[in-house]
């Protein structure tokens, strides 16, 4: 049983680190759910972090159906992230059906080489679940990020235990979205390799000045002048729990 931290931050990948997870996958665009981290911010995490570092590679926020332009800054990012010393990458490429690509996503694995990949949570919104998970294995794909096709790891419980089921030990299954303390030990009942989790607090920023009637963004879900970021305490709750039920890391 693996701990994955999403972190959006160098204070979140200390965090998740030093409260004992086992891999961090960087994010930046927070409210878009995960897009591709800066450079300066991946080449920062890689020389503070020992665990593993996996960095996702998502050029907008929106659908996973991507354009020739966009691949090919995927492309890009991929290379960028192996030269900058990361352990793996993560991404997803679903058709207009609601298919895997597979094929555009298999040239991305080749690509990442000897870089791990993970198929992240646009595996959640694909059109057949026992599909795609057949499909991302062909890929070479080494996991995949799932909620179980719900917007909640938990509630989606009984899907990862059949994609566990079914994979057969051919993939790692790593349930996402909603994971802390308290489900933990339920979700790893259901066989899943890992869990992944954000393992978030929110604070107010340094600014004590706010200036009214006037946002950075178009759209935001969130008060701006908070700071939302992985609390350590957080993670090793989560952590101390599954030890303390005896699950095996």
């Amino acid at each position: 049983m693996q701990v994955e931290v999403c972190a959006f931050s160098i204070e979140s990948c200390l965090n998740a680190q030093q409260a004992g997870a086992h891999r961090v996958e960087l994010c930046g665009g927070l409210y878009e759910g995960g897009t591709t981290p800066s450079y300066g911010l991946i080449q920062r995490a890689r020389s503070v972090l020992s665990i593993q570092l996996y960095v996702m590679i998502r050029p907008r926020g929106g659908d996973f159906c991507y354009d020739e332009e966009e691949l090919e800054v995927m492309r890009l990012d991929i290379l960028a992230a192996k030269k900058r010393g990361a352990d793996g990458v993560v991404f997803g490429l679903l058709k207009p059906d609601g298919r895997v690509d597979i094929e555009q996503t298999k040239a991305l694995v080749a690509l990442a080489k000897p870089m791990g990949v993970t198929f992240h949570r646009a595996f959640d919104v694909a059109s057949d679940p026992l599909e795609a998970l057949e499909a991302i294995i062909e890929t070479g794909a080494e996991r995949i990020l799932t909620s179980g096709q719900q917007n909640t790891a938990i509630e989606g419980k009984g899907l990862i235990g059949q994609l566990v089921e079914k994979s057969n030990g051919r993939i790692e299954i790593m349930a996402g979205s909603g994971v802390n303390a308290d489900n933990a030990v339920l979700l790893a009942k259901t066989g899943a390799n890992a869990l992944h989790l954000t393992g978030k607090a929110v604070r107010q920023g340094a600014m004590t000045y706010h200036k009214q009637g006037v946002s950075m963004a178009s759209v935001l879900p969130a008060d701006e002048h908070e700071i939302i970021y992985t609390n350590e305490a957080n993670v090793k709750r989560l952590i101390e729990r599954l030890d303390d039920e005896k699950v095996n890391f």
